[in-house]
């Protein structure tokens, strides 16, 4: 991509109504443009971090064994009068009514939908395990939409349901989903912290929601330090080892680790002097069990082995993926900009032509623009080297190939880390070996 032709419209002055450094540097950077109140447009740039954010969480689901399903935003009321919620949700939820005046809604979450499909399908216990997931958009009509994305009222989410025929079968799914997020979060350069959680308006009784450590974060959190050294991905534990993944969940959930609201001073003071740590977080997922609250209202039910009816027991599992773009932003910033993790960045490198019109300069980045073409900008804008420096450092890419008449002369790129500052000059060829590593 070539930034003359390329439709990034960065601000040079931080818009007002922006309020904490996400939202900033998401609209300076050309990321989003509000549309209304808690709503936004997702500009390419934006909407290409958006992509691979999501085909992360994609990749995960899929290995962890759920299979994808798209369902519909808007539902028919009726659902979630069988389940009860449909009064109990409050004004978050937008209710509509179509021409024939027919009750519904736009989808906050899908855990009525999801019963009411799979419950049409599902009639004996082989049907069973089942997790199905959807990364599909969702409306909450906050009263106070704010912090951009982190807090809007129309979102990217992923939700994944969980169906089993026992108990025990059900809270093996759980730590399933539990494990597939601790891999996600890290795949992102993310560290998260699962902590145990309120499962609120969703219900049950086992419930976990993952933050990951940001200083700009917006919920006091307590941890023990031992979280910081552990490494999800390479826990080899199998997708399918009972014994090994509660042996997992329960060795991750044995360490302290509470938001303020869930904090208990006794078991803290039981951590540790050395290994408390306190901070603040985002909250970027959230996973429950509620075993039959859905599927006994709903009426799935599914023979047993023995031919006697069988409710199945349930959970679900949510990633905000609109809100990580901003919580990305959050962990990974400094004064002068966005600092993008490599698997996330709209694109990896950033061609910095200083000299637009040398004929050694063009060639050179041409040469590396055509070695990358889809994970690289080119800016060959006839600008001060000063203004494309500001604009690389403010839209985050991870690394930045600065090409000036003396280095060019010399066949040099001068190969900028962004995340470090660190810089090496090297050969075109070197460059490229060390970027496509």
């Amino acid at each position: 991509m070539r930034l003359t032709r390329a439709f990034l419209p960065t601000l040079k002055e931080t818009p007002a109504e922006a309020q904490i450094v996400s939202h900033r540097l998401m609209l300076r950077a050309g990321l989003i443009r509000q549309t209304s109140a808690g709503i936004y447009a997702w500009l390419p740039a934006g909407l290409r971090v958006l992509r691979k954010v999501e085909q992360i969480v994609r990749e995960e689901q899929d290995r962890a064994g759920a299979q994808e399903v798209l369902m519909p935003t808007i539902q028919p009321a009726d659902l979630w009068q069988k389940s009860g919620r449909y009064d109990d949700y409050g004004k978050e939820m937008l209710r509509i009514t179509d021409r024939h005046e027919r009750a519904m809604l736009f989808g906050p979450t899908n855990e009525e939908m999801i019963t009411d499909i799979f419950r049409s399908y599902a009639t004996s216990y082989r049907d069973l395990p089942r997790n199905l997931y959807h990364i599909q958009w969702k409306f909450r009509d906050e009263v106070r939409p704010r912090f951009g994305v982190m807090r809007g009222r129309e979102f990217l989410m992923k939700d994944a349901y969980s169906f089993d025929l026992t108990k025990e079968g059900s809270e093996h799914s759980y730590r399933q989903m539990f494990l597939a997020y601790l891999r996600t979060f890290q795949r992102m350069g993310l560290k998260a912290v699962p902590m145990r959680a309120d499962t609120g308006p969703i219900g049950g009784k086992l419930s976990h929601e993952f933050i990951i450590l940001a200083e700009t974060g917006e919920s006091t959190v307590f941890y023990d330090s031992k979280f910081e050294g552990l490494d999800w991905g390479g826990t080899e534990v199998g997708n399918d080892d009972v014994d090994g993944l509660r042996g997992f969940f329960e060795e991750v959930t044995s360490l302290y680790a509470a938001t303020e609201e869930m904090h208990d001073e006794a078991a803290w003071a039981g951590v540790d002097a050395g290994s408390r740590r306190e901070g603040k977080g985002i909250e970027v997922g959230h996973i429950f069990h509620f075993g039959t609250k859905y599927s006994e209202p709903m009426g799935l039910s599914v023979a047993g082995p023995d031919g006697s009816p069988v409710t199945p027991q349930m959970g679900s599992y949510g990633i905000g993926v609109s809100r990580l773009v901003a919580a990305l932003i959050e962990a990974n910033h400094d004064e002068n900009g966005i600092r993008w993790p490599d698997a996330v960045a709209p694109w990896k490198l950033s061609i910095l032509n200083l000299k637009v019109g040398d004929a050694a300069c063009d060639a050179l980045c041409e040469k590396l623009h055509a070695a990358m073409p889809d994970d690289a900008i080119y800016d060959d804008r006839p600008e001060r080297a000063g203004v494309k420096f500001a604009d690389a450092d403010l839209m985050g890419f991870p690394w930045q190939a600065i090409i000036g008449p003396r280095g060019a002369a010399a066949g040099k790129v001068e190969l900028k880390r962004r995340m470090t500052g660190e810089r090496e000059e090297l050969s075109v060829e070197d460059a490229l070996g060390k970027l496509l590593a």
